[in-house]
């Protein structure tokens, strides 16, 4: 690619003034390059796919030639038909995307490299591509977390270059460069697309539907560069073998490209192609080839490694090599990638659903907002799925129109269905890069019928309208039943405008216009006769909240109840405001707090006070209601944080804490139940007269990479309140528990007797867990402890378990 094309486009060294690679790129300067070669070459025109979290825009540069580039609509509509199966026409679709995760910013650069590269080349390879092909090229997939790790490795860059791995600028602060904005690992989130940066990735990839995926990465500084494919006993079984095997022609090229740069590298090894939720698997189970790229970090300029010093420099070279690579690769094997993608799709039992299909029906419990998150989520892979007109119901299970979805499983984007919705707890190597499973259907604790037939066509297309109950005139009170993911978030603003609201301690049921209502425990009331507040007003409010959220609130005329509490009763506890803060930095794990932060903020609608550790010391708990402490490890911390923390919960505060965070609470005395770490479950495996291979195997079984596990619920605790059922899913992904022997009134839920559901787990672990505590409330003082064996709002997408948060936020410690 020496020849020019067209020397007005602007180089990179050009545009910065400096050497790519002599300083970390920002956002906006990557922004404004990208806007400038757009601006500057007839080959290159731009997409932005939304914004992060933080307002970055979301650029994705759509190389191609100047006539691809005027047809770019026609070409679009040839893409659209690819789910089709018929014979595909127009060009081959390459995407390269880089840095999702913002401290591995080789990919980055090594994007503006090969940007300028194919703006200006005009040799007769160059120009086959971009007549052949459109190249779509992603410098950033993570804007927030690429500034943090630029403004930090940049502030400890000299004029000499320190390559101490101890140096401070190869040891970034808490939470780190990696993460988006909320601390997520973006590289996790491609399947539950939490964040707008998978939102527009996803949309992205199903617009363009492109036929190769390259996904570039770093990796630690003491490795070499690794391509896929990965290890091959771990890749999923529903990733068509054909896809491996395009992968292993595939890898020819990088072998080459590496070669030729006399940089060793490795395949089929540490990595996986399991986990569908990564860039580099969620394009083998939607037609496509994903590989995923790994280049050793030199986490700033320069790093001693035990191969030597790792450059940055060289980190972008290499990164560009097998950029070439993949694009020399993609374009020599198109043929084969068009007919891989239209046999994907080309299967009868992929065929747009019409007429009687069988499917999966599922229900939300009266919930739409799990209903309407799960029904987002599918429609944004592409998922068909419809809703019923009226109620049905099937093996006992009632499926009502209010909450409950089918999704017939012969459509085109069938693959994705079925592993979405995966059960299987058996697998040829139980050793996993990420978790083993994602089972949507326990994440969201829905009730599941499989293989059941429907006539489509009589099925609806969009949601009924939703409509507010009347509320008459006489009202006394509005009723909001707790089993609504949104009766929470509502919960949350009226307490924001100083608006009384009581919680019930026991079910009721109160008449309604027809019949009497059944409420469970937890369930809101809201009285229309308060002090600071008119009947009217109370109600414009509630019903513009409710609107908003489409909450179902009811109004009652009377206080007297058919069944369980009267309104009027002492069960009936006043919420109080709430003033939360979550301890954050060294020892803390940045995607629990993260995760525990989004819900609070982005779900709850909360406030919520974050605290670097080294504060804890002076800060006044005084004004807090709640703490909460995510796992991590909390040994930095020493007693006097563990006495305070003690006066903190006697005064009437609550400490919600998980997994890690309970170890120092145990040891100071703030935690009564006895608690079970990772060494007493490893001693529980048999490590006598073990070969070197078979120590191996022993550390993947003990390894709990992500299974999801079964809770028996104490549904009469208040930390349960709403959850629906006394069953409940979590995902387990620690060696953490409590002893058995710990008291029986603290435990509101216990492993079942046989906890694994879904995933791998080993034996060891299910018997050891086995009607153990798994969520332990404490009083102290006038105040509580919530221990929490599992994070129940992993990733987010735990929507079923969620609700144990806001429980501990607003009814206790009232009851505890």
């Amino acid at each position: 690619m020496n020849s020019i094309a067209n020397s007005a486009v602007v180089s990179p060294a050009e545009f910065l003034g400096y050497e790519l690679g002599e300083w970390h790129l920002r956002h906006d300067q990557l922004q404004f390059y990208l806007q400038t070669l757009a601006q500057q070459s007839p080959r290159i025109s731009l997409e932005q796919t939304g914004r992060s979290h933080e307002y970055r825009p979301q650029l994705t540069a759509v190389v191609t030639s100047a006539a691809n580039q005027r047809n770019l609509d026609n070409i679009l509509q040839q893409r659209q038909q690819a789910k089709s199966g018929e014979q595909q026409q127009g060009p081959l679709v390459i995407w390269l995307a880089y840095s999702i995760h913002g401290d591995e910013a080789s990919g980055a650069h090594a994007a503006l490299l090969l940007l300028h590269q194919l703006a200006i080349a005009n040799d007769a390879w160059t120009q086959k591509l971009l007549d052949e092909a459109v190249v779509l090229i992603t410098p950033s997939q993570n804007p927030d977390g690429l500034d943090r790790f630029a403004t930090w490795t940049n502030n400890y860059t000299g004029v000499t270059k320190v390559s101490d791995p101890a140096h401070n600028e190869h040891k970034q602060a808490w939470p780190a460069g990696r993460r988006n904005h909320y601390f997520a690992d973006l590289n996790r989130d491609w399947l539950f697309l939490r964040h707008p940066e998978s939102q527009g990735r996803v949309a992205l990839f199903h617009k363009w539907q492109p036929h190769y995926v390259g996904d570039f990465h770093e990796m630690g500084h003491n490795q070499s560069y690794f391509f896929q494919p990965g290890v091959p006993d771990r890749t999923h079984p529903l990733t068509p073998i054909e896809n491996q095997q395009l992968t292993e022609q595939l890898a020819d090229f990088h072998r080459q490209a590496l070669d030729e740069r006399k940089q060793g590298y490795f395949s089929k090894q540490l990595f996986d192609d399991f986990y569908y939720g990564k860039g580099s698997t969620y394009p083998d189970i939607n037609g496509a080839i994903g590989v995923l790229f790994e280049q050793a970090s030199a986490r700033g300029q320069v790093q001693d490694s035990v191969n030597g010093k790792v450059h940055f420099a060289e980190a972008i070279a290499n990164q560009l090599a097998t950029s070439h690579s993949s694009l020399k690769g993609a374009l020599a094997l198109k043929a084969q990638l068009l007919e891989y993608q239209q046999l994907f799709y080309g299967r009868k039992d992929k065929h747009p659903p019409a007429g009687k299909e069988a499917g999966i029906l599922i229900s939300a419990s009266g919930d739409t907002q799990r209903r309407d998150d799960l029904a987002s989520t599918l429609a944004q892979h592409q998922i068909a799925f419809y809703y019923l007109p009226k109620s049905i119901s099937q093996s006992n299970i009632d499926f009502a129109p209010n909450d409950a979805l089918f999704i017939p499983i012969n459509q085109p984007q069938k693959s994705l269905l079925l592993a979405m919705f995966d059960e299987r707890t058996e697998y040829e190597n139980a050793t996993f890069y990420d978790v083993s499973t994602w089972n949507f259907a326990l994440a969201y604790n829905l009730k599941i019928k499989r293989n059941v037939n429907l006539n489509i066509d009589t099925l609806n297309t969009e949601p009924a309208t939703f409509q507010q109950a009347q509320w008459p005139s006489s009202s006394v009170a509005l009723l909001v039943d707790w089993q609504q993911g949104n009766a929470a978030p509502l919960l949350q603003q009226l307490l924001s405008q100083n608006i009384l609201v009581k919680f019930a301690a026991k079910p009721f049921a109160i008449k309604a216009p027809t019949k009497a209502k059944q409420y469970v425990a937890g369930s809101l009331m809201i009285p229309l006769k308060q002090t600071d507040h008119s009947a009217e007003t109370i109600k414009q409010q509630v019903r513009e909240l409710a609107n908003a959220l489409q909450l179902q609130v009811d109004a009652t005329t009377t206080s007297a109840a058919r069944s369980g509490i009267d309104l009027g009763s002492p069960d009936f506890h006043s919420i109080k405001p709430i003033k939360p803060m979550i301890v954050t930095g060294y020892g803390t794990d940045p995607e629990e707090v993260g995760q525990l932060w989004y819900y609070l903020d982005q779900v709850l609608g909360v406030p919520l006070t974050q605290v670097s550790s080294p504060r804890l010391a002076k800060l006044d708990l005084q004004p807090y209601s709640h703490i909460f402490l995510a796992d991590g490890n909390y040994d930095n911390l020493d007693e006097k944080y563990a006495r305070k923390l003690s006066q903190f919960m006697s005064r009437g505060g609550v400490i919600v804490a998980q997994k890690g965070a309970l170890a120092w609470l145990s040891k100071g005395n703030l935690l009564k139940a006895d608690i079970r770490n990772k060494r007493y479950f490893q001693q529980l495996f048999d490590q006598d007269n073990l070969s070197f291979a078979e120590k191996s195997q022993l550390k993947a079984k003990q390894s709990i990479g992500g299974a999801i596990v079964g809770l028996q619920l104490d549904s009469s605790h208040p930390i349960n309140f709403g959850l629906g059922q006394t069953n409940l899913p979590v995902l387990k992904n620690k060696a953490f528990g409590f002893s058995p022997s710990s008291k029986a009134f603290q435990n509101a839920a216990r492993y079942q007797a046989q906890p694994l559901i879904d995933g791998f787990l080993a034996p060891e672990y299910q018997h050891a867990l086995a009607n153990t505590p798994a969520i332990v409330v404490e009083p102290h003082g006038k105040g509580a402890l919530v221990a929490l064996a599992d994070n129940l709002v992993f990733r987010n997408i735990w929507l079923g378990s969620q609700r144990t948060y806001a429980n501990a936020l607003y009814f206790i410690p009232k009851l505890h």
